[in-house]
């Protein structure tokens, strides 16, 4: 009777029936947000997947306001996951509902629903002034402005905008507005275009007053550390300012809204200076107990001044925020002293500490952080604080202090500061009682969803995977950095080598589309870049050659590659071209002699005119492409001519012919045409042999910088050389990525020299494309240029000996791309899920003695193709 009610229960649960109820419409999302309020876009994209299987015919994507349709977009299977809205104009300050219907072949429906909510729409929506204490902005404490406004009837929706040049920390009634976000706004070039964030507080408006709370940090606005980027010298420089809208709407209907203004009041507190770079200091004597409450006696506080807005621009910040990610206790405490602790959280990360901490009134707290100690168990910085040029000792490097009140423990953290860090060293004026935990760390970056995952049977190559992981997130703060700790800069050529690594594993599209527009108000007008972005006028004249500043190209290519989305593109075709245009005026006869070269290589170096060809070549390919997809034929004739014309006068200077080899061989040298499209199809075969002798030469270790480890292991793996590949991506002895590992590192390092004397972060992302060569090797994921957004899928794994398995998945517009695979003796079993709506083909770089797809017996191709792969496949390949 059991084993009947159990095949009863498997049939019930396999039915068609069964099946089709588990189906729904899932991730709908608008400008790639859940749920977002403030937005300004007035055609905002509408995205959404469909799990898998769905057996869709049909569908209808609707829009309503205030339940009344007013737009409705015919969908199809075959559909794009995203659609522009283009119905009649959108309102501010409206809620917008939207559904997605599915029906499916048997006649159910399946629907999504999810809304979102516009903002101001039009500069002339916002009601009030800047305003800002009367400070210079030299003052070291941070300003504290407070409003109680009357809320004179029943409220039905209360939401506030809020825009601030510098950091904020915005409180309603005491409460926090949002609990896990910090870091508000995003960083811009304040003098061109400042954000606004907006926030549903309706649930916080309690009684019949409500008290707004606004903390002001400096940021990277007035910053008042000094090093070398000359932050201090911004010509935007100045005391924080900010503009507050509350826009209260009654349950009757009537709207009331309330803005800073002359009417605030302002005073300091406890937070006796902030750094975005160094730290934050915070005496808890001077804190005001309830200062953010209606109850609270301001009589003593000043009137706020008016100021005029920093920037021309005021729009919505449409991306992922920066938030408190996940709280690690300390691994170890070691105490030093009656007044020195060593705190230890066992992995490397971005973040602040948070310290709870009970003494006499006075006492002084020091935190400083570092990345490694020094032989005595100290804290020691020597690899992060060679930029610093600090006045004086009052503000020292990764460093917080507290000093206490005397009425009992509290606990404390830095509001308007972030560091790299494992280490904390705590130490004290007097005295106390510490324990191990009363430390522990906070991890921040942007909140990017997670969009992929991986797995192999080599446990060190999943500690590299991590580790990368890690690197990438501990430099996304708004905008990709070099270091969480000696910079925190926006170095172009680090996130253009890492985009893939970013967008294989997390949906990191709302953080480059604010960081391109970034680029766009940094970009002068005869086309330059600075090498870090944003800038305060620094690196326009050093480190900013095609090598660096393609991101204005590659990034915007890559989101079009991997969301189908020709957006980023189109607003960047105008900055691409400029720039364009400046290289071939530079470069007149093809060759480009502007740059920095093969970054922190191993030990050979290639000429920088070499790589900056290159880069040259490849930002002139994707305009060309850029044109064509945006049908600017002159455009496209005349950029292709060009990059026919990069490509031969490179190949004349470069490549010998007869040997396949460039230049002198070295592996950057072999790997980078090769990966980048210059190497003539007809030498492909010739080079990449030059490469893997040469790599074999090297006694299989990487010799390459930062340039060349984008391109080594895919030049290698992409045509036909896996193995020697691994070989390279799973060493473990120096120079590689698993040396890092097996000395002790939980994220990158900026070289491959665990003791060099320079260039010695411990947190860096530069080397990360390993993992993404994981998910284009490994699993063989791929997105194809005439049908991006994974449309179209490219499956070309890789099988190195060695490896026994793998498996893990890569997130798409159209729902979840999951590949595994195992070894058994020879042969390979491999599973394949697509999602809906694509279509995949199947690249093997040999020719196996036999091939089954879903137990059938297939052929491939002469190229070792097989196509139009759809939904989940059993593949079974038999070697000899």
């Amino acid at each position: 009777m059991r084993h009947r009610l159990i095949i009863l229960w498997l049939i019930a649960l396999l039915s068609p029936a069964a099946t089709r109820a588990q189906l729904q419409v899932k991730d709908l999302r608008c400008e790639y947000l859940s749920n977002p309020i403030g937005i300004d876009q007035p055609h905002p994209r509408l995205t959404w997947s469909l799990p898998a299987p769905f057996p869709a015919t049909s569908g209808e994507l609707k829009v309503f306001a205030h339940d009344t349709l007013i737009w409705t977009a015919p969908l199809t299977d075959s559909t794009s996951r995203l659609v522009r809205y283009e119905g009649p104009d959108l309102q501010p300050f409206t809620r917008y509902k939207w559904t997605i219907t599915y029906t499916d072949t048997h006649r159910d429906k399946h629907i999504g629903t999810a809304f979102f909510e516009t903002g101001m729409m039009a500069p002339s929506n916002w009601k009030g002034n800047w305003i800002s204490d009367s400070h210079d902005k030299n003052f070291p404490p941070a300003p504290y402005f407070r409003k109680v406004v009357p809320l004179r009837k029943p409220v039905k929706k209360a939401t506030v905008y809020i825009a601030a040049a510098g950091l904020y920390e915005l409180s309603v009634n005491g409460e926090k507005v949002d609990s896990t976000a910090c870091l508000e706004p995003l960083y811009t070039r304040f003098d061109r275009r400042n954000l606004y964030v907006s926030y549903d507080v309706t649930s916080l408006g309690k009684g019949n007053r409500m008290a707004i709370g606004v903390i002001l940090g400096n940021g990277w606005y007035n910053m008042q550390s000094t090093a070398v980027w000359n932050f201090d010298k911004a010509s935007w420089r100045n005391r924080p300012a900010f503009l507050l809208n509350l826009r209260v709407e009654y349950k009757d209907g009537t709207i009331e809204t309330f803005a800073t203004g002359p009417d605030w009041k302002t005073a300091t507190g406890e937070i006796s200076f902030n750094s975005i770079y160094t730290g934050e200091h915070q005496d808890r004597r001077r804190y005001q107990k309830g200062w953010d409450l209606p109850s609270f006696n301001d009589s003593q506080w000043q009137p706020a001044i008016v100021r005029e807005s920093p920037a021309p621009l005021l729009v919505s910040q449409a991306a992922a925020p920066v938030r408190r990610i996940e709280t690690l206790p300390a691994k170890t405490m070691r105490q030093l002293s009656d007044t020195c602790w060593v705190f230890d959280l066992g992995r490397n990360i971005a973040g602040i500490s948070q310290l709870t901490a009970d003494g006499p009134a006075g006492t002084v707290i020091r935190l400083k952080h570092s990345e490694q100690l020094n032989a005595s168990g100290h804290a020691d910085q020597s690899n992060i604080d060679v930029h610093y040029r600090p006045v004086g000792d009052g503000d020292p490097f990764q460093t917080d202090i507290y000093i206490l009140d005397g009425k009992g423990p509290h606990t404390f953290s830095p509001l308007f500061n972030y560091k790299g860090f494992q280490y904390v060293e705590v130490t004290a004026s007097r005295p106390l009682k510490l324990s191990a935990t009363s430390l522990s760390g906070i991890v921040l970056h942007s909140a990017v969803p997670k969009a992929g995952q991986l797995t192999t049977s080599n446990p060190l190559m999943n500690k590299i995977w991590e580790a990368t992981n890690s690197s990438y997130l501990a430099n996304l703060f708004g905008y990709p950095t070099d270091c969480p700790q000696r910079e925190k800069n926006g170095w172009t050529g680090d996130a253009h080598i890492n985009v893939e690594t970013g967008l294989y594993n997390f949906d990191g599209i709302t953080i480059y589309e604010k960081w391109l527009a970034d680029h766009r108000d940094e970009q002068q007008p005869d086309g330059t870049l600075p090498s870090i972005i944003p800038t305060a006028g620094w690196g326009y004249e050093w480190g900013n050659g095609p090598d660096w500043t393609s991101t204005i190209a590659i990034i915007p290519w890559n989101l079009y590659l991997f969301y189908g989305d020709t957006t980023a593109l189109a607003d960047n075709y105008n900055a691409i071209k400029k720039y364009v245009d400046l290289l071939t005026h530079k470069s007149p006869e093809g060759i480009c002699n502007w740059g920095l070269g093969d970054w922190v290589p191993v030990k050979s170096v290639t000429p920088m005119p070499f790589t900056s060809t290159v880069y040259y070549y490849t930002d002139v390919r994707i305009l060309a492409k850029t044109a064509k997809i945006l049908g600017k034929t002159a455009d496209y004739q005349h950029y292709s001519h060009l990059a026919d014309f990069i490509k031969n006068a490179f190949n004349e200077k470069y490549l010998n012919k007869q040997t396949g080899i460039y230049d002198t061989g070295l592996q950057t040298e072999q790997a980078v045409p090769l990966y980048w499209g210059l190497t003539p199809d007809s030498l492909k075969t010739k080079v990449a042999a030059a490469l893997a002798t040469r790599v074999q030469a090297d006694s299989l270790q990487p010799d390459v910088g930062l340039l060349g480890s984008k391109a080594i292991l895919s030049a290698l793996s992409d045509n036909g050389y896996g193995n020697i590949a691994w070989q390279l991506a799973s060493r473990e002895t120096y120079p590689g990525w698993g040396w890092w590992i097996k000395n002790g590192a939980t994220t990158l390092f900026e070289n491959w020299k665990t003791d060099a004397q320079s260039d010695i972060s411990r947190n860096h992302i530069m080397f990360g494309e390993i993992s993404a060569w994981m998910y284009k090797a490994l699993l063989g994921i791929r997105p194809v240029e005439d049908q991006p957004g994974f449309r179209q899928v490219y499956i070309a794994p890789v099988f190195p000996a060695g490896l026994d398995s793998v498996n893990g998945y890569h997130h798409t517009p159209y729902g979840d791309i999951a590949v595994a695979w195992r070894r058994t003796g020879n042969d390979i079993a491999m599973e394949l899920q697509l999602p809906p709506g694509s279509n995949g083909t199947l690249q093997l770089y040999h020719q196996p003695q036999e091939i089954t797809i879903n137990h059938q017996p297939v052929k491939l191709s002469a190229d070792n193709r097989y196509q139009n792969i759809t939904g989940k496949v059993v593949i079974y390949l038999k070697n000899k």
